[in-house]
């Protein structure tokens, strides 16, 4: 999963709070800073806006090459990734909640919306949108309910819808058209609808009625990455939201996602995030009461 604890920013819902209609933040990069990613998903809507890229963003229509001050959206539980370059790079992520353009007026851009896209901006818009958000960032920090916060993001998404233009993909299908992809489909939906923790190999190949082998090939030919591998970020990757949104220990977070003990646990999230859960904990906490 696209991680960004250099800024403790991490491309999932972590900070949306309950009556909050989106977050947004800047990550950055230095040269050669650790960095990691996977195909994922997560429960809302994400823009990227980049400032410097080097690298490529796969989703559901294909891999497109990306480039400097370029935008992507990924709509909820839309699988995706980004594979960059050890170059330093940096970027606007800009998460809503999933009924924010019925709630708000925008039905006019579902269709653009409807699915993973890759835009970019012609030239003389490219000031304006980042300009647009860095003052969206500076009133979220202030204020996220605030008439000027969901003003300025309505302005923001509208500029993008508007002046957007959709880059040309690679000539590589889309997702959905590669061969064996609908075979998955039963288990990602257990990923997207339920929890999967609990999850093996064996039952997960046979939820596709495939054999575990023919699962383990196809399942890195698509994601590329392992099913285990998947899992078990996906799992670290739940963790981290329950830490951030709720009052559970360790141990209860550690036994629900059904981890072999809580030192093992520790160790895993550690090696993922480079903190430990309760060290995680305590950022989150502390970020949220400076936002207050």
């Amino acid at each position: 999963m696209f991680r960004v604890f250099m800024k403790d920013v991490y491309c999932e819902p972590f900070c949306i709070e309950k009556g909050h209609q989106f977050e947004i933040h800047h990550v950055s990069y230095k040269a050669h800073d650790p960095y990691s990613c996977y195909f994922h998903f997560h429960e809302v809507h994400e823009f990227i806006l980049f400032d410097d890229i080097d690298g490529d963003y796969f989703y559901s229509q294909g891999r497109s090459k990306l480039a400097n001050d370029d935008i992507v959206f990924t709509p909820a539980l839309e699988n995706h990734d980004f594979e960059v370059s050890n170059a330093a790079k940096s970027w606007y992520i800009l998460q809503v909640e999933p009924g924010y353009f019925q709630a708000n007026g925008l039905d006019q851009w579902q269709l653009l919306f409807k699915q993973g896209v890759h835009l970019r901006l012609p030239q003389q818009h490219i000031a304006e949108v980042k300009q647009l958000a860095r003052w969206l960032l500076e009133s979220y920090q202030q204020d996220p309910l605030s008439e000027k916060s969901t003003t300025l993001l309505k302005l923001l998404i509208i500029w993008i819808a508007e002046h957007g233009q959709p880059v040309k993909r690679d000539v590589i299908a889309p997702m959905h058209h590669i061969a064996g992809f609908d075979k998955l489909k039963p288990v990602m939906l257990k990923f997207q609808q339920d929890s999967a923790t609990y999850l093996s190999m064996t039952e997960a190949a046979a939820m596709c009625h495939l054999s575990a082998s023919h699962f383990s090939r196809l399942f890195k030919k698509i994601y590329r990455l392992s099913f285990s591998e998947y899992l078990l970020r996906y799992k670290l990757y739940k963790a981290a939201r329950l830490l951030s949104s709720g009052h559970q220990s360790i141990g209860d977070i550690s036994d629900a996602l059904n981890f072999s003990s809580t030192s093992h646990f520790i160790a895993q999230f550690k090696k993922q995030f480079s903190v430990t859960p309760l060290q995680y904990q305590k950022k989150i906490q502390m970020r949220l009461s400076d936002s207050k």
